[in-house]
């Protein structure tokens, strides 16, 4: 995506922890799907299991689906309709943000909300339990604008900010079926050309509010020259592929490792180990999960471009690289201060002579990355690994992002607390 630059990462570095009454639709038992382009879970808290149980009995009864489409590049972005009568808006798809936001001005090349044109628009008072959360010290920043509306500024962990009121908005499939108001932002101010759609487990969630039980997306193969994006495949609700997945849990940690790094509400997973080739890395497992300060989660998140890991995993897959093709070395070249291992040659040549990379998660659950998607094409023929140090964001975490998550389909199973991974040819799955 254009306007949103290589590092971008939408993992929000603050966790907010706010009351929200969540609206009831005779819709909400709908199935939704879209086309577009460890430690072990052993004590649940009281309100996660009364949250899961009355996600269980909504996921009970599947009802309509609905395609769209969305285009990747940098970024998946998917066209969804907002309001009534519904306007496309462009959003972000980002499993590593909670809060869902629309552009609402009217700079160019952006197509903003208006908010005249929706029935059912309507913004958030000062008064509104979003805009005073209960617990201070993790909030969504919010302050009372001259109007006495609730106004919201949103820092990004790469810096972005977005800003403007807090509102409520339904989306609109068809005539028949539109989604429950949902809170979202309405930016006024931001550089982005796209909004967001917030997919993590946070309660602002738009997978949270819209009540979905389970959602799925396919990332294509990137072309960074082509003219074209491709488009890849999003279901919100029941995946007709989802036979031939296989899941790994979604992972809970004590309330002492949630702070001040830790993130509960992102997907995440426990990766065991990293190959390259036939070659496992000595990378000890503890490198993949949180320290008593939050640091070392692994996440898997739509909304970063390229994979992260923190300096005790990123080391070893740098001296293993070296070792394999270290003649290539492009010595003190940094893409978009993010990628440090950089070499003379494109991605399929370099490719060849390091070899498939893979994941390793628990029940000999895998993500393999071929060799021609171990490194990316960077232009002046050069091409950078397309894992870069966490430090760099200053987020202490193991991000797996969507450049190797290309033809991939991955599902996140909400009620039963599970991500799914499955390969695919995400060009053919539209």
């Amino acid at each position: 995506m254009a306007t949103i630059p290589v590092t971008r990462c939408f993992f929000v570095f603050f966790a907010f922890f706010i009351f929200f009454n969540s609206v009831t639709s005779s819709t909400q038992n709908n199935s939704l799907s879209f086309t577009l382009t460890y430690l072990p879970l052993s004590h649940q808290s009281a309100a996660a299991k009364i949250r899961t149980n009355s996600l269980k009995q909504q996921a009970s009864s599947s009802g309509s689906n609905h395609r769209l489409s969305f285009k990747y590049s940098q970024a998946l972005i998917v066209s969804l309709p907002i309001g009534t009568p519904p306007q496309a808006q462009q959003m972000v798809l980002d499993t590593g943000s909670q809060l869902s936001w629309i552009q609402c001005h009217n700079k160019t090349p952006t197509t903003s909300f208006d908010p005249s044109l929706s029935s059912s628009f309507s913004i958030l008072p000062c008064n509104h339990p979003i805009c005073k959360p209960r617990v201070p010290d993790f909030t969504l920043p919010t302050t009372c604008d001259q109007n006495r509306l609730c106004h919201y500024s949103y820092f990004y962990a790469d810096g972005t900010l977005a800003e403007g009121n807090l509102v409520r908005e339904k989306i609109t499939f068809s005539r028949y079926q539109s989604t429950p108001p949902v809170a979202l932002g309405c930016a006024t101010a931001s550089k982005d050309a796209e909004g967001i759609l917030g997919m993590n487990l946070g309660r602002l969630s738009f997978a949270s509010q819209a009540k979905i039980s389970k959602f799925s997306y396919c990332t294509p193969r990137r072309q960074n020259n082509a003219k074209t994006k491709p488009t890849g495949a999003f279901y919100l609700g029941q995946n007709p592929y989802s036979r031939s997945f296989k899941y790994v849990s979604v992972l809970t940690f004590p309330q002492s490792q949630r702070s001040p790094n830790f993130d509960p509400f992102a997907y995440t997973v426990g990766m065991e180990g990293i190959r390259i080739g036939a070659k496992r890395l000595d990378i000890p497992r503890s490198a993949f999960r949180p320290d008593a300060g939050g640091s070392g989660q692994t996440i898997i998140d739509s909304g970063t471009e390229y994979t992260y890991l923190v300096n005790e995993a990123y080391e070893k897959i740098q001296q293993e690289i070296t070792r394999l093709v270290g003649s290539k070395l492009r010595k003190g070249y940094v893409y978009r201060e993010s990628l440090d291992l950089c070499f003379n040659g494109n991605a399929m040549m370099i490719g060849r002579l390091i070899g498939n990379m893979v994941f390793e998660f628990g029940k000999g659950v895998e993500i393999v990355i071929s060799k021609d998607r171990v490194l990316d094409d960077v232009g002046r023929g050069i091409s950078c690994l397309a894992i870069g140090r966490s430090e760099r964001l200053d987020v202490p975490s193991n991000i797996i992002g969507n450049f190797h998550q290309q033809n991939q389909w991955v599902e996140f199973d909400i009620v039963n607390r599970r991500v799914g991974f499955g390969g695919a040819d995400c060009s053919k799955s539209v």
